[in-house]
């Protein structure tokens, strides 16, 4: 399986290797990272021991920031946090720009939040009007922002693609303290299908693809690694959007394959 990396309007590391000999120097050089993100980035899994109906999570030790780290031999500052939006990136821009400023890289993993919606508003009024937690355009507007941001203190920023969601896992987790009522509610608002959850993620992926050949930032892809799986639903925890341990490992393993030979 060959991972694509985009770097720098579509170059690849390989080409990279041609073309931009500084950067390549950079990050052989390379010691410090700083990581900003949500609850994947933060390792957040669910924890399948606690059988209640709600879920509950709790954070992977030997998660993908912490495999990377050791196998790479960097030190990363993993500032993820459960329920993070790039709106909440914005904030530890402002919080962290010592910290940023020092470091030769800054990746960041935003999007789950961003395009998830509101279900309890949903269920309980389904024709009213409705959006993600963050527009498409105000999405790309923040991480603009964020880019830039890290830029002007001297750091390089890196994206993470986001990984597959399980639509059905994912309304089952939500829906679980819903009625029947308010579950029907919220299916016949996604027009019947619950793959339609999916739409808004994929949306949002993409568009950081597209972010990183306009403004020229390098963007690790994670997504394919889980999709080339015969069946990457065993890489997902049960509820649908977190990756579980084995999830975790195939990112570190992606990210170190891809980086091992520049640092």
């Amino acid at each position: 399986m060959e991972v694509v990396v985009t770097l720098f309007s579509g170059a690849s590391f390989s080409a990279l290797d041609l073309q931009h000999g500084n950067t390549l120097l950079m990050m052989k050089t390379m010691k410090q990272i700083t990581a900003f993100g949500d609850s994947i980035m933060r390792g957040v899994v669910l924890d399948g021991a606690i059988n209640t109906a709600t879920p509950r999570y709790a954070l992977l030790d030997e998660n993908f920031s912490a495999r990377c780290g050791e196998q790479l031999g960097v030190q990363i500052a993993n500032h993820g946090r459960f329920g993070n939006t790039t709106r909440h990136g914005l904030r530890e821009l402002e919080r962290r720009g010592e910290q940023i400023a020092a470091s030769d890289f800054v990746v960041m993993e935003f999007g789950g939040n961003d395009c998830d919606h509101h279900w309890r508003e949903i269920a309980d009024n389904p024709e009213g009007e409705h959006h993600p937690i963050a527009s498409l355009e105000l999405f790309e507007q923040q991480y603009v922002q964020l880019i830039a941001g890290i830029r002007s203190l001297g750091s390089s920023p890196v994206l993470l693609s986001m990984p597959p969601i399980i639509s059905d896992r994912y309304f089952e987790a939500f829906s679980s303290t819903m009625n029947q009522t308010q579950r029907r509610n919220v299916l016949d608002w996604l027009g019947g299908c619950i793959e339609n959850i999916t739409r808004w993620h994929e949306l949002y992926n993409l568009k950081l693809f597209k972010l990183a050949s306009d403004l020229g930032v390098p963007i690790i892809d994670i997504t394919s690694p889980f999709l080339f799986e015969r069946n990457y639903r065993e890489f997902i925890c049960q509820d649908g959007i977190h990756p579980n341990a084995r999830g975790h490992r195939l990112i570190a393993d992606t990210i170190c394959r891809v980086a091992a030979g520049y640092l």
